[in-house]
């Protein structure tokens, strides 16, 4: 199965959902990257301020932060290679790229666990 593996920009806390003013998109990677490991997917995060060696150490990661600078980040790679760069994905490419399948809501919804259901 494929790991991938977020590199964020220095944030408060591990996700950057603290503090009084939240930003959305780090609310929604925070539930789809849950929502994906539920699923069996490999997914890591690391915070440059609380993991900066992460970042040294990972020579793909070091790389683009000499060519492109922190203000680039998030980066996302995909078993080591760089899969995106400058936002955060959707479920949809994490599932993607996870190998992992999503149910559509619709489907999910309309199963009932009863005798001659689903």
């Amino acid at each position: 199965m494929p790991t991938i593996q977020i590199y964020d920009p220095a944030m408060c806390c591990s996700t950057g959902v603290c503090g009084a003013e939240v930003d959305q998109a780090l609310v929604t990677v925070a539930a789809d990257v849950q929502a994906i490991q539920a699923l069996g997917g490999r997914i890591e995060r690391f915070n440059l301020a609380q993991q900066p060696l992460a970042f040294v150490a990972n020579p793909v990661v070091k790389q683009f932060l000499e060519r492109s600078g922190a203000e680039a980040l998030p980066l996302v790679l995909v078993d080591g290679d760089v899969a995106l760069a400058g936002r955060y994905p959707r479920r949809a490419e994490l599932a993607r790229w996870a190998g992992v399948s999503l149910l559509p809501v619709a489907a999910a919804a309309s199963c009932c666990s009863g005798p001659g259901c689903c």
